[in-house]
């Protein structure tokens, strides 16, 4: 009886071990007005959700990364990919040429825009709350700010998610840009290579109506 007991045992630890793991769910809830999606994996937990504005040539989304894993990681725009159902993908803009746009080309709509879009969604979250995020980065940037012509960039670099090195237990939350020529998210996926992971989540179309270009 023990030999089958001990053979019934090797054969579960057997099925355990080559079984692969469960998928990490992807939760999803309302929240300021926009629809987030969220998942976890080694530690790592991924949000985002598509803001309803279009500037100029750039769809945004809003992402938050919290890091609860026993090691430090690096996250960039770039680790953030649109791929359009039927189309390729789309990598996140970089930090540097989105502060350099608006720069170039910001307006005081752009900003207004931006802005509030960006805040209506960030503080309906009472739970957000980011170690190295949007609103440590605007009370940097207003305070070096001395002229009025730099309010776009400002804002732009305030809210665009930058590279950003997060120890365990930190966090952080910014905008990241694709460049789709004026529209919106449509149906597709957005995949992010964040820490150890590869996340996949589901996009659906914008609503039209949100349009604010």
């Amino acid at each position: 009886m023990g030999a089958k007991r001990a053979a019934w045992a090797a054969t579960v630890l057997l099925v355990l071990w080559v079984r692969p793991p469960a998928a990490a769910q992807i939760i999803e809830f309302e929240s300021g007005g926009l629809h987030y999606q969220t998942q976890t994996k080694g530690g790592v937990t991924v949000m985002f959700a598509a803001l309803p504005v279009v500037i100029r040539e750039f769809t945004v989304i809003q992402v938050a990364i919290s890091n609860g894993s026993n090691r430090v990681w690096t996250f960039r725009p770039q680790d953030f990919k649109y791929l359009p159902d039927g189309g390729s993908a789309n990598a996140g803009s970089e930090a540097r040429a989105v502060v350099n746009d608006f720069m170039q080309n910001g307006g005081r709509e752009d900003v207004i825009k931006l802005v509030t879009a960006y805040e209506n969604g960030l503080y309906g979250m009472s739970a957000l709350r980011s170690t190295n995020g949007y609103e440590q980065r605007r009370q940097s940037v207003m305070a070096e700010m001395t002229s009025s012509k730099f309010k776009a960039a400002a804002a732009a670099s305030a809210i665009v998610l930058v590279p950003t090195k997060l120890k365990p237990g930190e966090s952080t939350d910014g905008a990241v840009f694709f460049l789709t020529r004026g529209q919106h998210i449509g149906a597709g996926k957005l995949l992010v290579e964040a820490g150890p992971s590869v996340y996949s989540f589901p996009t659906e179309r914008t609503p039209a109506h949100a349009s604010s270009r």
